[in-house]
């Protein structure tokens, strides 16, 4: 029988972020609306969707031998799992997010010394309490099933609440006072899962291939065409332009340039490019970038 895989991804506010990188990285995966069992054009791959608050604990025991989900998760279930890799991004943002202590702007508390008897909610219990036993606090923490920023101003003292730019927040009239946690998602492995090297060369070649989609993201490619006698002040008056591979063009004194750059810096650089004597620039997007 052919080896499987067993990979848990994260259904819900993740899950659509989590399949567009996937597919980036190769894996083209269909979801079912009716099924948590998706297709994956990989034989080798058996693929749950799972909600990220769980995927450490099935992680852990075995149950999946790797899978993508947040590390404010893993911190929450302190599951021992293998940390493959940190894959920076986000619903909104390529950004981390945070759990932040949160009061309403009118509210007398200042600091996490201010909780002292006071009630809070979050979906993080356990990280919080152990928050406040790290700063002396005792404090009672309990479950929020959704809607906690509505709950601080008439249910509970305090929130801890999960923020990637803290619009809601401050639409909600909240203020933040400290932060627990700075989270990304992470892609993890069983132990015994690592140990064995058919899973691990597959999960390794995962994150390879995700790493790579992601870097891409970012950067783009940039081709042209210059007179050889101005590419040394080319490359010296831009130093965006780092390592570029350099051809002869059939047209003798001509080369071509091609690199990869950040993309934010793109609308600055072709003006500059072409009054150094560039011509034909094409700007192209790129699928992975594997250093």
């Amino acid at each position: 029988m052919k080896e499987k895989l067993r990979l848990g991804l994260p259904k819900g506010s993740l899950q659509e972020a989590t399949l567009e990188r996937m597919a980036k990285a190769g894996w083209d995966i269909s979801v079912n609306s009716r099924s948590y069992v998706p297709y994956v054009d990989d034989d080798e791959l058996e693929i749950r969707l799972i909600r990220a608050q769980e995927i450490s604990r099935y992680v852990e025991n075995g149950h999946l031998d790797c899978g993508l989900t947040g590390y404010d998760w893993i911190q929450e279930n302190n599951s021992d799992v293998h940390e493959v890799g940190e894959f920076l991004f986000s619903k909104v943002l390529r950004q981390p997010t945070r759990w932040v202590l949160a009061v309403p702007e009118d509210s007398p508390i200042r600091s996490v010394k201010d909780l002292q008897g006071k009630h809070i909610a979050t979906e993080l219990v356990n990280l919080t309490r152990r928050y406040l036993k790290q700063h002396g606090v005792e404090a009672e923490v309990e479950f929020s099933w959704g809607a906690t920023e509505v709950k601080a101003h008439e249910m509970v003292d305090a929130i801890v609440e999960v923020t990637e730019t803290g619009s809601s927040l401050r639409a909600n009239k909240l203020r933040i006072v400290d932060t627990l946690l700075t989270s990304t998602p992470r892609l993890i492995a069983n132990h015994d899962a690592w140990k064995d090297p058919w899973k691990r060369r597959k999960i390794e070649t995962m994150a390879l291939l995700l790493r790579g989609a992601m870097e891409a993201e970012i950067k783009v490619g940039l081709k042209m065409n210059i007179e050889e006698k101005n590419l040394a002040a080319l490359l010296q008056n831009l130093p965006a332009l780092r390592r570029p591979t350099i051809s002869n063009l059939s047209q003798p004194g001509w080369i071509a340039v091609d690199t990869v750059i950040d993309e934010h810096v793109v609308r600055e650089l072709i003006p500059q490019l072409k009054a150094a004597g560039a011509e034909g620039i094409i700007e192209y997007p790129l699928n992975k970038v594997v250093y």
